[in-house]
């Protein structure tokens, strides 16, 4: 079996297998076919919300109606038809102009998700503005790992539905082959997929020929009398080439098997960076969810393409224009979310970002978002657990974190680090938590267990958690502390604590564990420079839980 390989400027080379014989199928490789029929207006819906969706809606181009979708057809609307005629058919017709942009964001997010089943992902863009694409997978080195055809092609689609994409797809040993199958679509008595070659020929021998020829030549293929593959394919090649150009013999012939195809790999970018504009604009943050949302399916199958997952990103809300001429109104409202653990699950970066969207107030109403992600966490995805271990309560802890983060704001949400000082007030600073160093330091010492006391060595005295800042002062009688009107019972002390000579607050004292009359326990100190601060030599320091 001859191989070759062959540069494509700027693409990635790509071997494709040439059959010596075209009856052994195995020779061939199993191209999945992923049509999108109704990408370029669903690229244009893919901000309304559901229920949006229902009313009648369009897409033009300069001169004509290019698709429609079920309520405006409803009413009559059809592709081919004028603005005017569409107009007056449906007066409420919504009115969208197909954008590249926004059309190559959606295809490559289908391609994401093809690459998390196989690295050889191919994007069939359509042969006009406006129409629609296609996605190219070649699986076989992958059924084995996937269990077969079938449950990848099952894994894939269930993968595919976040996106909310119509796709039809198909099988054939030709990436041309399934992708004129996937075109066709399901039809009674044609199959969607071939897996061997001469099925493949036999099938696509009673296909329209409409499927291959551009629609330039669409009047002069009826003049012929061809309307099947299969005629074009029992023509005379130097004629057929004449009439209709060499290059539908040679997509006729990469179709059947009897050329190798030369396909450019899809790469994803190194930075994750789209946009989706939005077709009314958002006064309010819970508006702006539903379009956050699908950015957020596309980041997440462009970090899996990867076999990474992600540890933070940026949402930039773009405020309408009219309202930038203002000067304190800022061109975009920037969110940035800081995983405290990398994660692909798309359910918690929902939480997150509705977390901190439903904080938000809004400078200016958004026309647009903007997601980008250029901080990929690459490392092995942690495996499932039947039973909690330390990994996943810290898992826990984590997104605990980064939920209070998103809800109160990174500097509310604190935590006490130890510093090197005696005084009880100045052992501890309060500093927000840092989630990615919180996560770092986490794996770093994944497994160190506590020390197990040593029963022979003196317990040493605990110390409260709770604090009074400043400590309060107590009166005395006979020598003994009061607190709420009555005398404090000490129970373990002195602990003398003499420091700070080094600055202006020195601190001489014996601190006690004390127990009031209804039995709680409190941390006191008895100040021996006798520095009588309101009559007090006493101090209540702490309270035990």
């Amino acid at each position: 079996m001859a191989r070759h390989l062959v540069q494509v400027p700027g693409a990635v080379a790509v071997p494709v297998a040439t059959p010596a014989s075209t009856s052994a199928a195995r020779q061939h490789g199993q191209w999945v076919a992923l049509h999108l029929p109704w990408l370029p207006l669903e690229a244009c819906c893919a901000s309304l919300l559901a229920e949006q969706r229902t009313e009648p809606l369009a897409l033009f181009d300069a001169r004509q109606v290019l698709f429609v979708n079920a309520a405006a057809a409803a009413l009559g609307v059809a592709p081919g038809h004028g603005r005017a005629t569409a107009m007056a058919l449906a007066p409420a017709l919504r009115c969208m102009a197909p954008q590249a942009e926004r059309e190559q964001h959606a295809l490559e997010a289908v391609a994401h998700v093809a690459l998390a089943f196989t690295p050889v992902v191919v994007l069939v863009p359509g042969a006009a503005p406006g129409q629609a694409p296609s996605v190219l997978l070649e699986v076989r080195a992958s059924l084995r790992y996937f269990g077969g055809l079938e449950k990848l092609l099952q894994r894939l689609l269930a993968a595919l539905e976040p996106l909310n994409l119509l796709v039809r797809e198909a099988v054939a040993p030709t990436a041309e082959g399934a992708a004129v199958l996937a075109r066709f679509g399901r039809h009674p008595g044609v199959g969607a997929h071939s897996s061997h070659l001469p099925a493949l020929r036999e099938v696509l021998d009673a296909l329209p020929a409409a499927l291959l020829v551009p629609e330039t030549h669409a009047p002069r293929l009826q003049a012929t009398g061809l309307r099947t593959l299969g005629d074009l394919h029992r023509q005379p090649r130097d004629g057929l080439a004449r009439r209709f150009g060499p290059e539908l013999l040679e997509r006729l012939d990469r179709a059947r098997g009897l050329q190798p195809e030369l396909r450019e790999v899809f790469v994803p970018a190194p930075l994750f960076d789209t946009k989706l504009e939005l077709l009314a604009r958002a006064d309010h943050a819970e508006q702006l969810l539903h379009a956050a949302a699908l950015l957020l399916e596309r980041l997440v199958a462009w970090a899996r393409a990867q076999q990474a997952r992600v540890e933070r990103f940026t949402l930039s809300l773009l405020h309408e224009p009219r309202h930038r001429l203002r000067e304190e109104t800022p061109e975009a409202t920037e969110l940035e979310v800081v995983l405290a653990q990398p994660s692909d699950d798309t359910a918690h970066l929902q939480m997150l970002l509705r977390e901190r969207l439903q904080r938000l107030s809004l400078a200016a109403p958004a026309m647009g978002l903007r997601l980008r992600c250029a901080h990929l966490h690459r490392s092995a995805a942690p495996n499932g657990e039947l039973f909690p271990s330390r990994a996943s309560r810290q898992e826990g802890f984590m997104r605990l974190i980064e939920r209070l983060q998103a809800r109160l704001g990174a500097q509310q949400v604190q935590r006490l680090v130890r510093v090197a000082d005696h005084r009880p007030e100045r052992a501890n600073l309060e500093e927000p938590v840092q989630a990615l160093n919180l996560m770092q330091a986490s794996a770093a010492q994944p497994n160190w267990p506590a020390r197990e006391p040593d029963p022979e060595e003196p317990w040493p005295l605990t110390r409260p958690v709770w604090l009074y800042k400043p400590a309060q002062p107590l009166r005395e009688r006979e020598g003994l502390p009061l607190w709420q009107g009555q005398p404090l019972l000490l129970l373990a002390g002195p602990e003398r604590i003499e420091t700070g000579w080094w600055d202006a607050d020195v601190v001489l004292r014996d601190y006690y564990v004390a127990q009031a009359a209804d039995g709680a326990l409190v941390w006191v100190y008895r100040d021996r420079l006798g520095q009588r601060e309101e009559g007090a030599l006493w101090w209540l320091q702490g309270l035990f839980g």
